[in-house]
C-alpha cells in the first residue's frame, strides 16, 4: 500500500464518518438551540425539558435518513473491499 492510497482512503473515511453524522449532530444542534431559547425567554429552568424533543427529533431523523445512511454505508464498504486488491501491492 502506498502512502498516497492510505491518505486517500483515510481521507474518504473521515469524509464518510462527517457525512452520516452531520445530520444527526445539527438536528441536535438546532433542537436543542431552540429549546434553550424557549427556556430563556419564558424563565423555565428546567433541566430535562431539552432531552425529550432532542430524542424524538433524532429518531425522526433517523427514521428518514436511515435508508441513505445505510446505502452509502454499503456503497463505502463495497468500494473498500474492491481496493484490497491494490492495498496488498
Amino acid at each position: 500500500m502506498t502512502p498516497e492510497f492510505a491518505v486517500e482512503l483515510i481521507k474518504t473515511m473521515m469524509f464518510q464518518a462527517v457525512a452520516l453524522a452531520s445530520p444527526i449532530l445539527l438536528t441536535s444542534l438546532s433542537i436543542g438551540l431552540s429549546v434553550s431559547l424557549f427556556q430563556a425567554v419564558t424563565s423555565i429552568q428546567e433541566q430535562t425539558l431539552s432531552f425529550v424533543p432532542k430524542v424524538l427529533g433524532i429518531v425522526g431523523l433517523l427514521v428518514v435518513l436511515l435508508p441513505w445512511m445505510l446505502r452509502t454505508t454499503i456503497e463505502f464498504t463495497r468500494a473498500v473491499i474492491e481496493k484490497i486488491p491494490q492495498m496488498v501491492n
